[in-house]
Order: C-alpha cells, then structure tokens, then sequence
C-alpha cells in the first residue's frame, strides 16, 4: 500500500538532491547556509570533554 504523503516527501527529497547532483557535501553545506540565514538561533553541541577518573 502506498502512503500519497509518504510518496510526496520521497519525490521533494529526490528533487532537492538531484538539485546538488546528489553530492551529499553540497546537499549539507546548503542546508548549513540555509540555517544560518533563516535568522534562527543556531545550537551547536560542543564535544563533550572526557571526565578524569
């Protein structure tokens, strides 16, 4: 059985990746651009430091 709106988000995901000629570096560094440029707060987890024991 398939979903219509499964089929939608599967045909705009094939349509954007094909945009960046399915390079997944040129695919992220748009949505990194994108991200910065919509004016949102931006959260970046920093890498946690190892605890002495």
């Amino acid at each position: 059985m398939k979903d219509p709106i499964v089929e939608e988000v599967r045909h705009a995901r094939e349509k954007h990746a094909a945009k960046f000629k399915f390079d997944l570096k040129a695919i992220v560094e748009d949505a990194k651009r994108r991200q910065w440029k919509s004016g949102h707060r931006v959260v970046s987890f920093a890498k946690a430091t190892p605890v002495a024991k």
